[in-house]
Parts: C-alpha cells; structure tokens; sequence
C-alpha cells in the first residue's frame, strides 16, 4: 500500500511536470519581450538553469509589477513546487517501504 502512495505521488510530479511545461516556456517569452533586463539576469539557456528556477521559485517576478508575468510565473511556480514535493514524499515512502 505504500508502494502504491508512492507510485500516486509520482504520477502527481508527472503531472506538475506538464503544467511546467506549458507555463514556464510563456514565462519566458513573456520576459523576452517585455523585460528584457530580467531576462538577461536569467541567462541564455534559461529552461532549466538552477539560477532561473530558484529565481521562479523565490518569486522574483513580483518585482517586475507586471500582471500577466505574474499571471504565468505564479501556475509555473505552483507546479514546479508540485513536482519538487511529490517526488520527496514518493522518496520518503519508498524509503519507509525498504524498512
């Protein structure tokens, strides 16, 4: 049963891991064309940098003031904290499973 937890947790990260993809590439672009400042301070390959990543997971873009970046940035950061936090908890019940 606790396999089965775990399983139900991954499919959970699956899932924010498809809402990611579908709002984070819009934050991108959203920042390309009407902030280009921040997105100069996010890098070139920006998908999946650590620094970026840990910029949308901070919040940083509520220091643009800008709804719409808000709008996209906000889904993309409550999906990446669903795919972060599934997998700890399927991790932390395949563990307990091996005890």
């Amino acid at each position: 049963m606790i396999l089965f937890f775990a399983l139900l947790f991954v499919a959970m990260a699956i899932a924010g891991a498809c809402a990611f993809l579908i709002f984070w590439p819009l934050v991108l672009v959203h920042l390309r064309d009407r902030h280009p400042l921040l997105r100069a301070q996010l890098g070139v390959a920006a998908f999946l940098s650590p620094p970026a990543l840990a910029w949308l997971l901070r919040g940083g873009y509520r220091s643009a003031r800008d709804r719409g970046l808000s709008g996209l940035a906000t889904p993309a950061r409550l999906s990446l904290l669903t795919i972060l936090g599934a997998l700890a908890l399927a991790a932390i019940l395949w563990l307990w499973s091996l005890a």
